[in-house]
């Protein structure tokens, strides 16, 4: 006689992994987030117009040590260095969380793209009349760069592009770190390893379990 089919026991997975159920987090650490984002948001409101604010300060120092990395690769680049790496080092963090899975944390530095577009964008537009202070002298980035490109009669509007490039991209980073702030970084699964898991518990029962004989 042929072998009855074996019905997998109750609980134990059947035909594909089991549906992964995400925890939510509870009532103190959620306020909690909500609150950063709040102060983001305020952030935002009080400093998007002049690119000032306490964070500034940070700017400026990754944006001068953007022109020494940038240094080796040629007089333009060396021009643009400093504003590249202000964007650069948070679009890292950034890369970084998202990799891990860490998708409330990577709203942060996306805000921080934003907020570092607010600093750029007046130094962009004061290319042509050059009334802002330049940290330890020396010659003005965007009027070298815009020159060179020949776009120097454009600072203006290219500043206000980066000026509301940086508002949009703030917006969506807040509402981004909205949409998973109930959910714990550390919770989240990818369907890769919820395969794996469930491979090998199969693999585990096969092993176990005994073997029925023929009839």
């Amino acid at each position: 006689m042929r072998s009855p089919s074996l019905a997998p026991s109750a609980g134990s997975p059947a035909s594909g992994p089991p549906a992964s159920g995400t925890d939510r987090l509870p009532r103190g650490p959620f306020l909690a987030r909500l609150g950063l984002l709040a102060a983001l948001a305020a952030y935002t409101l009080a400093w998007r117009g002049d690119g000032g604010g306490p964070l500034s300060a940070v700017d400026l120092a990754i944006h001068e040590t953007g022109h020494l990395v940038f240094l080796p690769l040629g007089e333009v680049m060396h021009f643009l260095g400093g504003t590249l790496f202000q964007l650069l080092v948070p679009l890292l963090f950034a890369g970084t969380f998202l990799h891990r899975g860490q998708r409330f944390s990577a709203a942060f530095p996306l805000w921080w793209v934003g907020q570092n577009l607010w600093h750029i964008a007046p130094y962009v537009a004061d290319a042509r009349t050059q009334a802002l202070p330049l940290v330890g002298g020396g010659e003005h980035d965007w009027a070298f760069l815009l020159a060179t490109w020949r776009w120097l009669p454009y600072d203006d509007a290219i500043g206000a592009a980066c000026q509301l490039a940086g508002t949009a991209i703030a917006v969506v980073a807040l509402l981004y770190g909205l949409t998973w702030s109930d959910v714990p970084d550390a919770q989240r699964v990818s369907p890769s390893t919820n395969e794996n898991e469930w491979r090998t518990s199969r693999s585990d029962e096969s092993i176990t379990e005994p073997r029925r004989p023929l009839m």
